[in-house]
């Protein structure tokens, strides 16, 4: 149709034009499966000098790897042939191939059918692929793909025979990698049994948070993003992590000893990254990364001082007292905890049980970048005095949801 007669046409017409030029269209690329057929019979490398037919394809078509060999997959399948020796390859579903060159199927039915025609017996196939075909000249593929299914269910009611071999090694892939912005990027692929319990653990972990620091409006995505951080604290934290080089695995991070003490700064993390002088000092509270503090002339003053880490005993005894994260509304257990300084051992702060306060990632966090405060009170449990915008009496609170330590009367 001339661009004239494109602009005169009524709905119907354009419609019929598509519909013409995908018979063209479909028609062509069963012919052209035919003709990849032919020659993978009698020899691709002897006519072209390619290993595989797909290949030879892929390069005719200017076309992905992938995409080429489903083109030549579904070809076979199509295609009556023959091995260089002259036997006969019968095809999987012929007729199916005589209506794909007549252009009456599209791609999606071609595979829906073809799929189907794998499971059925070679004995019940003709009767099977005449019913698709039928059904397939007034219905989607996804309604002839319906049709297969009872069509199989069927010819083998009971189902597939259970596997009695060994099971295969679960297929499990991860990467990660450091973009120049500083955003690391997580991408993997796992089996059934693998992918339901990471989900599990990051759902436990990603709950709503019930704190006094104002409702959660966390997206979805970002709390499972504080929930895989959580997961790796409690790896990190396990007492089981292997050893690399004789020490539990690590982070180093080097900062100035005037800019831990200000917050104010920028801190190398690992070997290439960057982190705040804040954060620093947040990581400076425990053992999960090792600072190492630098003089004027970037000379290390101090490299993870064992006075300042908080020792198992020492642990063991904020797990007794504190029960859990101390912040009041939250529910962390000890396990997903840090031992924060209430006075910053970078400031005289000891690292003594007076000191000390168990606290989650998330409110250590809130707690050196807000107005929130922490102290030991008379009792010698820990409470918070609130910022004053939430509060403008300071109120002192305190977590009341960890169950306390019994006690004889």
């Amino acid at each position: 149709m001339d661009s004239e007669a494109v602009w005169r046409a009524d709905a119907v017409a354009l419609a019929d034009r598509i519909s013409a030029l995908l018979t063209v269209v479909r028609s062509v690329e069963a012919e052209i499966g035919s003709l990849l057929v032919e020659i993978e019979s009698r020899g691709v490398m002897e006519l072209f000098g390619y290993r595989s037919v797909g290949r030879l394809f892929e390069h005719l078509a200017d076309v992905p790897k992938a995409a080429a060999e489903n083109v030549v997959k579904r070809a076979r399948a199509l295609t009556p042939s023959r091995n260089l020796d002259g036997t006969p390859i019968p095809a999987v579903a012929p007729a199916t191939g005589a209506a794909a060159l007549d252009g009456r199927l599209s791609t999606p039915m071609i595979d829906t059918i073809v799929g189907a025609m794998t499971q059925v017996p070679p004995e019940h196939r003709d009767n099977a692929e005449r019913d698709l075909l039928s059904f397939a000249e007034d219905a989607g593929h996804k309604q002839v793909a319906a049709l297969g299914a009872r069509i199989l269910a069927h010819l083998d009611p009971d189902g597939t025979e259970p596997d009695t071999a060994e099971p295969a090694t679960p297929s499990r892939e991860l990467s990660l990698r450091r973009k120049r912005t500083g955003i690391w990027e997580l991408q993997g692929r796992f089996d059934d049994e693998t992918g339901a319990r990471a989900s599990a653990l990051l759902d436990s972990l990603a709950e709503r948070r019930r704190a006094d620091d104002g409702p959660g409006f966390r997206s979805p995505q970002e709390r499972y993003g504080d929930a895989f951080s959580d997961a790796i604290d409690l790896a990190l934290n396990s007492p089981d992590l292997p050893m690399q080089a004789g020490e539990r695995a690590h982070v180093m991070v080097a900062v100035s000893l005037e800019d831990l003490k200000s917050g104010v700064g920028q801190a190398t993390l690992g070997d290439t990254g960057r982190i705040s002088a804040a954060e620093a000092r947040i990581h400076a509270c425990d053992c999960q990364i090792i600072p190492a503090v630098l003089g004027g002339k970037s000379e290390p003053l101090d490299l993870g001082r064992l006075r300042r880490l908080v020792s198992p005993g020492l642990r063991r005894a904020l797990y007794l007292r504190d029960r859990g994260c101390a912040f009041p509304g939250c529910h962390r257990p000890p396990r997903h905890c840090q031992g924060h300084h209430i006075r910053h051992w970078a400031e005289g702060g000891p690292t003594e049980l007076g000191n000390l306060v168990l606290m989650c990632g998330h409110h250590h966090r809130l707690l050196h970048r807000s107005g929130w405060q922490v102290r030991i009170a008379a009792d010698g449990l820990p409470e918070f005095l609130p910022p004053v915008f939430l509060d403008k009496r300071r109120k002192p609170r305190r977590n009341n949801l960890h169950q306390p330590l019994p006690f004889a009367a």
